[in-house]
């Protein structure tokens, strides 16, 4: 599936929504040139093959630096990464802590944790991928991050200012067009439970498959708190991205963050309505999680 890209030409995209979550406004145009994309989800099979090519090694599986991390335990400090786990109830939406847990051994190729494998999810998008780790698969393709436009034109499918990849309507058959939470949050899920294998639900009007839904994607864009239109800030430069990148860092870390594009399977209409193509959320670099993966791009 590596190699499968759709060709997207290029026009103008109406950017952003003013329905939903602060930091997709303003709604704006945008002029987006051609460009190729990833028809699926870079699947477990694919990155195990750059893995074996090259024999890269994940942030998750690299040992810590202690002195990364003042007045820690030194015994805590193992390679892991942060898993879902669903609570036993109802519980306070706004402590994110109850429902995510570090687990020491979790990485791309054990995404529970050492006892749990891929040798069944060969093609499930492949997740606990940091900035870095997709940056490296995507220069091994011969391949790049689509920039935050361009996952948004492609995610619309051609449908212009429509909530979601398939139009208006949350479920317009009576049931989910994505992999999404269904039921009460974090607790109650009633869809997949899961990220499902690439593919799994009907392709949007590009035929692009998961553009919402399954998993979070990284885009190679800092994430602002609104949408920086077209003449806000200077023309590309290398003063720019350095503004940009320590302006996106969460304030008191001095990570920058990159935005994701796309929801995910732990997307619910009660908690997190994100699984839309105007939808965006901050992710620090050096972080993956069980819910994140990644496709890639490059010029037409």
């Amino acid at each position: 599936m590596a190699d499968d890209m759709v060709h997207i030409q290029g026009g103008t995209l109406l950017m952003g929504s003013d329905e939903f979550y602060p930091d997709e406004r303003p709604v704006h145009e945008r002029t987006v040139a051609s460009f190729e994309i990833d028809r699926y989800e870079v699947t477990n099979e694919d990155y195990a093959r750059f893995v074996e090519d090259t024999g890269y090694l994940t942030v998750a599986e690299r040992e810590l630096d202690p002195a990364d991390f003042p007045g820690a335990d030194p015994a805590d400090l193992v390679p892991g990464a942060m898993v879902f786990t669903p609570t036993q109830g109802p519980v306070d939406l706004r402590n994110w802590r109850l429902w995510w847990r570090w687990q020491p051994g979790a990485s791309w190729s054990h995404p529970a944790g050492p006892a749990s494998s891929i040798e069944d999810r060969l093609l499930h998008p492949v997740v606990h991928v940091a900035f870095e780790d997709v940056m490296a698969y995507a220069e091994w393709a011969g391949k790049r991050l689509p920039t935050e436009e361009e996952h948004e034109f492609a995610a619309r499918g051609g449908l212009v200012g429509a909530r979601f990849a398939w139009g208006q309507e949350i479920y317009p058959t009576g049931k989910a067009a994505a992999n999404t939470w269904l039921g009460r949050f974090p607790y109650d899920n009633q869809g997949v439970g899961d990220a499902a294998p690439v593919g799994s639900y009907e392709p949007n009007g590009y035929g692009l498959y998961d553009m919402t839904g399954n998993v979070w994607e990284w885009t190679s864009d800092y994430y602002t708190p609104r949408h920086l239109r077209p003449g806000d800030t200077p023309v590309d430069t290398g003063e720019r991205a350095s503004l940009l990148a320590a302006a996106s860092a969460e304030q008191g870390f001095p990570i920058p963050r990159r935005v994701l594009k796309g929801g995910s399977h732990l997307c619910s209409p009660d908690y997190c309505l994100r699984f839309r193509p105007a939808a965006r959320s901050p992710q620090a670099e050096d972080t993956g999680m069980s819910h994140i993966g990644f496709r890639c791009a490059r010029d037409a």
